[in-house]
């Protein structure tokens, strides 16, 4: 992997594969370039690939304290290095610091992002807020097992799955990057779409959600895709919040090429 300096002086590692227009991965929570690779490798015929480690993630520094900001800088690093105006795509709370950099000035050629975590109304602003205090109470006691149980909880896996995960390889991996759960949670803020800030968001923004994901999931994309000025919203048929690569890369490509031609042309 290759490494960048962002603004702060944290290294920064990616990875490039493929050539053609700059598209960045941006990966969620718990996740690291290499939970991107596989997406990555079915859009390198079409484009250059950047997959990274977000800051605190595997081959990257971290930075204390944490501040959105500062991903941020991490994502305009990325865009420096590859050059000209990228495209981004975002998964989760990845989704989410994509529209913030965006909203915050990040130049990019087009933008997609698939169910960031969003929980508008009262209901989800009060579970959005129980779930944030109980997270820090697990991390602030170094629980960091307890920590990644309650993220997989939340987004709907089952006590006896999550019973299965603590005793697979996988686990130490995940318990490894567990911290990094406060800092997708400080991305999403209150939990509420903040529209007034999204009204920042000039390019075009795809949203995309399963057609298999939660109810909840599916409505908070629709509310998102409604605030964004530029937004439209896609529901994959079949697929869920863990979106197979072979879904969803087809629709990227088309998405993202698209706006290659209508640059190209103007």
């Amino acid at each position: 992997m290759e490494k960048t300096l962002s603004r702060d002086g944290t290294l920064i590692a990616y990875r490039r594969r493929g050539e053609g227009p700059p598209l960045i991965l941006v990966g969620g929570a718990l996740g690291t370039a290499e939970t991107e690779a596989p997406l990555a490798r079915l859009l390198a015929p079409r484009f250059e690939v950047i997959t990274y480690d977000r800051r605190g993630r595997g081959a990257s520094g971290d930075g204390s304290p944490y501040a959105v900001e500062r991903e941020i800088e991490d994502l305009t690093a990325l865009a420096e290095v590859v050059g000209g105006r990228p495209s981004v795509y975002g998964i989760g709370a990845g989704g989410a610091l994509a529209l913030e950099a965006q909203a915050a000035g990040l130049p990019v050629a087009r933008l997609a992002v698939h169910e960031p975590p969003y929980t508008p109304g009262a209901a989800g602003l009060l579970f959005k807020a129980d779930c944030t205090a109980r997270l820090h109470r697990l991390l602030s006691a170094g629980d960091r097992g307890g920590a990644v149980e309650l993220f997989l909880t939340v987004t709907g896996v089952a006590a006896d799955m999550v019973a299965r995960m603590r005793s697979a390889p996988l686990w130490r991996t995940l318990e490894s990057v567990a911290h990094t759960l406060a800092y997708d949670d400080a991305v999403l803020g209150d939990g509420a779409v903040p529209v007034e800030r999204f009204a920042s968001v000039t390019a075009r923004t795809l949203v995309v959600c399963g057609g298999f994901s939660p109810a909840n999931a599916r409505t908070s994309s629709r509310v998102l895709a409604d605030a964004l000025p530029r937004g439209r919203h896609r529901t994959l048929t079949g697929q869920t919040r863990e979106m197979a690569p072979q879904a969803v890369a087809p629709v990227l490509a088309e998405f993202f090429t698209r706006d290659v031609y209508v640059r190209q042309a103007s």
